[in-house]
This record gives structure tokens, C-alpha cells and sequence, in this order.
């Protein structure tokens, strides 16, 4: 997907909301559990239930690779049901992958080409020939982490290294690489207060933002302070959506609980 087709996405839905997939047997309703293949019959409920609303859905992989080969099949059923029912969201494997050379060329083939998603979470710790391979796919995007959400963001990513947080070095030095104009950044919504100064190395880029719901940031300050001319932001909610009930209508209330979100993003974009 390119760039352009995802902006197209967010005008036309008045959304840019992405719904993590974070699917974990021990939350989804105990009826799906009877069927063959639980975890595709709720990504597969959750995505009929939220297309309209949402322009990006994100399954967290390692929610799928915990159960194995099954998990992985299901991974496969799910992002096939997407693209194939609703071939114009953006789709994102949320893998965090990061190795060099010929590892992560095999990385970026597996979540590009055989699982054809749209986009992948990277880890930069290892630096340009880790994350290159993963640029070098046309209308492929690489979504690397930048500012994180977790506590432990700041045993790293905000340490004063000659004179600049690393974060902003990473950001800056990013820039540099080889088909860099197919990067997107990791920003979590609970560190609202650093877009600023993200948003001056940075200013075009799309940045994927979770955090907002469950884990406390707001929707409101992320927008005042990372939105761009072409919106370039997308929130992403996870448990606040997929786990809106355990009942058998958990796909009626993840909808609600979408199209709460979907309203004030599109009140945001009238403003």
C-alpha cells in the first residue's frame, strides 16, 4: 500500500484509528473456544465488526506465535481474510524484528511477501544494515520504534548521549538510510508531551501511536501536539476495543467502543 492510498483511507473514513490484534485465549469469549480455530473466529468477528471505522489493523505476533503452529496459521487466516475482504486497510505485523544482512532481508520476505502485510515494527538497537533490508521493499513500510510507551522506556531511549536524547539521534540518524522515506515511527500516547520535539526532526512521517485507552494516554494530546497537515498519525487501541465484553457479543461492543473512538478522531479533523 502506498503512502498516498493510506491518506486516501483516513479522508474518506474520517479515522486513523488502527485496532491491535493482541488475541490471548485466556480473554476471548469461552464459546469461540469449542470452534477449530478460535483466535481466527475472533480476529475474524472483531474485523467484520470494526472495517468501516478503523483504516489499519495491527496483530501483535507474539500473541500468535505463543501457540505455536497453530498460532501461526491463524496469523495467516487473519491477515488473508483482511486483504482479501478488505483489501484497503493498512495492515501491520507487529513483530519488532531487528537483526543484520541476510537475517533481516528473511525477516522483512516472511511479513512482506509470503504473509503480504503492508507494514512491519522494527527494533533499531542494531542500527542501518538491520533495518535497510526491511526498506527495501516498494510500497512496503518500516515502523521502528522511537519513543516507547513502557516504563522502561527511559532506561534508554531519553538518555542525554553528547548532548541529545538518544531517541532523537535515532530519529535523526534514520533519516539517512537508504529508502528512509519508507519509514514510519513507534511513539507511544503516554509520552504526549515529547511530540513536539519528535514531530520538529520528523515533521511528515507517519507515527503509530499505542497507548491511548487502556493504558492511560490521551487521544486529545497526542493530536494537539503530533498531528500534521496529512493527519500522519496512527492511534492505535487494543484491549480497550477487542475486550470491550467476553460475552457472546463482544464484537457488537468492540464496535461501540471503535466507533467512540472513530467520532472524536473525526471531530478532531474538523477542528
Amino acid at each position: 500500500m502506498t503512502t498516498q492510498q493510506l491518506l486516501d483511507q483516513i479522508q474518506l473514513k474520517k479515522s486513523f484509528l488502527c485496532v491491535g490484534l493482541d488475541v490471548d485465549l485466556n480473554k476471548i469469549p469461552e464459546h469461540l473456544l469449542a470452534l477449530e480455530d478460535p483466535i481466527f473466529e475472533f480476529n475474524k468477528a472483531i474485523i467484520d465488526a470494526t472495517h468501516d471505522l478503523c483504516v489499519s489493523y495491527k496483530p501483535n505476533i507474539a500473541f500468535f506465535e505463543a501457540y505455536g503452529i497453530k498460532g501461526w496459521i491463524s496469523l495467516q487466516k487473519t491477515i488473508n481474510y483482511i486483504n482479501d475482504n478488505y483489501p484497503d486497510i493498512f495492515t501491520i505485523a507487529d513483530a519488532k524484528r531487528g537483526d543484520i544482512g541476510n537475517t533481516s532481508t528473511m525477516y522483512a520476505k516472511a511479513f512482506f511477501e509470503d504473509l503480504n502485510f503492508d507494514s512491519v515494527t522494527v527494533a533499531p538497537y542494531m542500527g542501518k544494515d538491520s533495518v535497510e533490508p526491511f526498506l527495501a521493499f516498494e510500497n512496503k513500510h518500516t515502523i521502528m520504534l522511537a519513543l516507547t510507551s513502557n516504563e522502561g522506556a527511559f532506561d534508554f531511549q531519553t538518555l542525554n548521549v553528547g548532548g541529545k536524547e538518544l531517541y532523537k539521534q535515532v530519529l535523526e540518524t534514520s533519516k539517512t538510510w537508504k529508502n528512509s522515506e519508507n519509514l514510519m515511527y513507534v511513539v507511544g500516547a503516554t509520552k504526549a508531551e515529547y511530540f513536539t520535539e519528535i514531530r520538529k526532526i520528523v515533521p511528515d512521517s507517519f507515527l503509530l501511536v499505542p497507548g491511548v485507552g487502556a493504558q492511560g494516554g490521551s487521544l486529545s494530546e497526542v493530536c494537539k501536539y503530533g498531528m500534521n497537515k496529512n493527519i500522519g498519525l496512527l492511534i492505535n487501541s487494543s484491549r480497550g476495543i477487542i475486550y470491550a465484553s467476553n460475552g457472546a457479543d463482544f464484537a457488537e461492543k468492540a464496535r461501540v467502543e471503535a466507533l467512540k473512538m472513530q467520532q472524536e478522531m473525526e471531530a478532531i479533523m474538523k477542528q
